[in-house]
């Protein structure tokens, strides 16, 4: 079976990491192998930079030293987690990935777009996800969720930025999904969290036909 690469976007609070586990509990019933991730992390040196990049410790550098630093995360992830998976054939669903930093350090954060671009040269080359979803929901929603979520802890170095920070964030998300819209597919956030996994698993039926596919090597084994 062809492995697949399907990434989660979208602004704080959206339900990303929520909605990659359930679609990778969905797969794995079906016996297909499935690695989730994330980003930034993924691997253990792009663990080691994430606590750097979530924690506030690069923001006085400025967004394009952030920019360097995801880059290297990234770089990390793809060449020991991403590609070995892909080229086993199994299934990776990714919690954030190039879009994240098109958006937060690209629009946000106004790093040059040549900069960007060549860094996922770099980093990415080809491979890109079949299929990202944009989870969209208001950022005040958003916030309150993951207030909700995080409880007693302290906010981390992106959900501490001000209101404008988030609105832009999903303009930007939606423009990107709307230059996209092979690859892109804009979900409302809103809904409960079953009937926005209801909407995903039905996307990824149409588009990759998962069952079928199992069905196909299960009568084909002896």
């Amino acid at each position: 079976m062809q492995g697949r690469f399907i990434s989660f976007e979208g602004g704080e609070g959206a339900g990303k990491s929520t909605q990659a586990a359930l679609l990778a509990q969905r797969l794995s019933a079906l016996a297909i192998p499935v690695v989730l991730t994330r980003e930034p992390g993924g691997s253990a040196g792009a663990e080691i930079i994430r606590h750097i990049l979530l924690n506030g410790g690069a923001k006085p550098f400025g967004p394009d030293a952030e920019a360097v630093l995801f880059a290297a995360a990234r770089a990390d992830h793809v060449t020991n987690t991403i590609r070995p998976a892909l080229e086993r054939g199994d299934w990776v669903i990714c919690d954030r990935f190039i879009d994240s930093t098109r958006v937060y350090q690209g629009a946000v954060g106004q790093v040059d777009a040549r900069i960007i671009s060549a860094l996922e040269r770099l980093t990415v080359g080809d491979t890109v996800p079949d299929l990202t979803f944009l989870l969209d929901l208001p950022p005040r929603v958003g916030l309150e969720r993951a207030g909700a979520r995080r409880g007693a802890a302290e906010a981390d170095r992106f959900e501490q930025e001000a209101p404008d920070f988030h609105a832009t964030l999903r303009r930007a998300y939606k423009a990107i999904a709307a230059a996209n819209p092979e690859r892109c597919v804009t979900i409302d956030a809103r809904g409960t969290q079953d009937a926005v996994a209801a909407e995903v698993w039905t996307i990824v039926q149409a588009r990759f036909n998962p069952t079928a596919q199992t069905r196909a090597l299960s009568e084909a084994a002896p």
